[in-house]
């Protein structure tokens, strides 16, 4: 009976290590699944077509100045930027 379940025994560590093995390439596989992203609000729309919008974030501004900004005070903050070196 020694045998018996040192051989039980065994098993369900097999088992369980497999259930790691498993949840591990899961999480792993996870970790780089696409992330849903939302639209941009429409105020970041208006800068859309502006030279630098790029894919995927396209009109970046991660600091909200321009959520409320016209025109006239989205091109003062690009020439304010160009003029000491800003845009990359």
């Amino acid at each position: 009976t020694g045998k018996a379940t040192t051989a039980l025994r065994w098993k369900k560590q097999a088992t369980m290590m497999k259930s790691i093995l498993a949840a591990t390439a899961i999480a792993g596989c996870s970790a780089f699944a696409p992330a849903q992203t939302g639209k941009a609000t429409t105020a970041l729309n208006a800068f859309e077509s502006e030279l630098g919008v790029q894919p995927p974030l396209g009109f970046f501004d991660p600091l909200g100045l321009l959520d409320e900004a016209g025109q006239k005070r989205f091109d003062r903050l690009r020439y304010v930027g160009i003029k000491h070196g800003r845009i990359a």
